[in-house]
């Protein structure tokens, strides 16, 4: 064996281990690269290899990140992560409970379907899965756990409803894959809004089938009112101002009239708006969604530098090139080799966040599925829909990371918002037939890759 293919498996395995010491992950990655160009640079130079690294190669990933902050979608990044947060605080999600509560009152698990519209609303609206899921958790579990419900049932459905934020346009996560894969964003929105909203009806069927069969675990509300006709207007008033945004930002992107970067700031411009109009804005909640805004893009880019050093020095080494030819050579033909991949980044999910394996492992497979004959219909228009259906198929996947024990976050946001008497087995409990959820989900985009690439392609056609 090769010392560079030595080299590129102990990288990993020493990567794996060091995950579980707790370590920032950013840091980690970062030592991990300084490292191992330590010892290929004393390999070369005493043994006689060949992996030319040497800390000269860090100039390289100096170009990288120049030509990553040169691009101008990623100016879009901070914009939409702005426009959640301050949405998140411009109280929308508590008035819409409330309307929805009085509207749903006579269906049997009406609480549980108005979180998970409430979910769907706010993933096409912010994107956070963070303050989705803390929000939801602080607004509707009280109120599902007083009036009866049982407690896997109600932080299932927050969990679930929180995370379709990472899928559902507009979504951070999309725009880091576009920039790593060099697609379009707005494609990949596109492509991203069907399976989103697939993923939100499903859930939706899943709560009112369970709530039939086992009515004691989704109790009517005892204070449910006759059905109005003011209630439907009341549902409306809450939910047009997150839907005037979602179709000035979307429709903006969808329809040409605006770049990505464009349409975050006029998302970024409307969530201030609201939060002005419900009297919700001040100094300290300015200061505070600016702050808020300014760690989680440092956090974003402190891994993006960190995983940039990694993939130089695995790329010196020759990983690509093993992982490609390793994951080529597998007998199971192209459909084969992508359920491969599938499974294994399913996995990752376990351990890592969707951060590293976007920057990671994303661009690792791409290339390889350019390469797989999938034979996806682009319907003439599309001029790469075998990668915008993969890079779908892996946003589903990195949804269900959310869910997924040791390392689920939306399972530890919500631990830490929900009340004392809910216990975190009963949250893992929850999360197991959505997990099952997104999975179906995933294979329908597999089985009708028209899920993903209709939309897109009807927008250009």
């Amino acid at each position: 064996m090769e010392i560079n293919t030595i080299l590129i498996i102990l990288m990993f395995i020493s990567f794996i281990a060091l995950l579980f010491t707790g370590y920032p992950i950013a840091f980690i990655l970062g030592g991990i690269s300084v490292v191992f160009t330590l010892i290929g640079y004393l390999a070369d130079q005493y043994l006689g290899t060949m992996t030319f690294l040497d800390f000269n190669s860090f100039g390289m990933v100096v170009n990288r990140i120049y030509s990553v902050l040169e691009n101008w979608v990623m100016v879009a990044l901070p914009m939409f992560v702005y426009m959640g947060l301050m949405l998140d605080r411009s109280g929308i999600a508590e008035n819409m409970l409330h309307s929805m509560q009085n509207l749903f009152g006579k269906v049997r698990g009406g609480l549980a379907v108005s979180v998970a519209i409430i979910g769907i609303l706010l993933a096409a609206s912010t994107g956070i899965i963070g303050a989705s899921v803390v929000l939801l958790g602080l607004l509707s579990l009280p109120a599902m756990i007083h009036q009866g419900y049982s407690r896997s049932l109600a932080t299932g459905t927050v969990c679930a409803a929180g995370t379709l934020g990472i899928l559902i346009p507009p979504s951070v996560m999309l725009v880091m894959m576009g920039e790593q894969l060099q697609l379009a964003v707005g494609d990949l929105f596109m492509a991203a809004f069907i399976p989103g909203m697939l993923l939100g009806v499903m859930y939706l069927i899943f709560i009112l089938i369970y709530a039939f069969m086992r009515p004691r675990e989704a109790p009517l509300s005892e204070d449910r009112q006759p059905f109005q006709m003011k209630m439907v207007w009341d549902v409306f008033k809450t939910i047009l101002p997150p839907l005037g945004l979602m179709v000035a930002v979307l429709g903006s992107i969808f329809t040409g009239m605006a770049t990505i970067t464009e349409a975050s700031g006029v998302g970024a411009f409307g969530a201030t708006l609201i939060a002005i109009i419900n009297r919700k804005l001040n100094l300290q909640i300015f200061k505070e969604v600016l702050h808020q805004t300014f760690g989680t893009i440092a956090y974003i880019f402190a891994i993006l530098i960190a995983a940039s050093c990694f993939a130089l020095v695995l790329r010196m080494l020759g990983g690509d090139e093993v992982i490609e030819s390793f994951l080529l050579s597998l007998p199971f033909g192209p459909y084969g080799i992508l359920t491969v991949i599938l499974i294994g980044v399913f996995l990752l999910g376990f351990f890592l966040d969707w951060i590293e394996i976007t920057f990671i492992v994303l661009p690792l497979v791409g290339p390889v599925i350019s390469k797989l004959v999938l034979g996806i219909e682009g319907f003439g228009v599309l001029d790469n829909p075998d990668l915008i259906w993969f890079t779908i198929l892996i946003a589903i996947c990195l949804q269900t990371s959310f869910l997924t024990p040791p390392v689920g976050f939306a399972i530890f946001y919500l631990k830490g918002a929900c009340p004392p008497e809910v216990q975190l087995v009963d949250i893992y409990k929850g999360i197991i037939p959505f997990v099952i959820i997104q999975i179906l989900g995933l294979l329908a985009v597999m089985f009708w890759p028209e899920l993903a690439t209709w939309l897109p392609s009807i927008a250009y056609g």
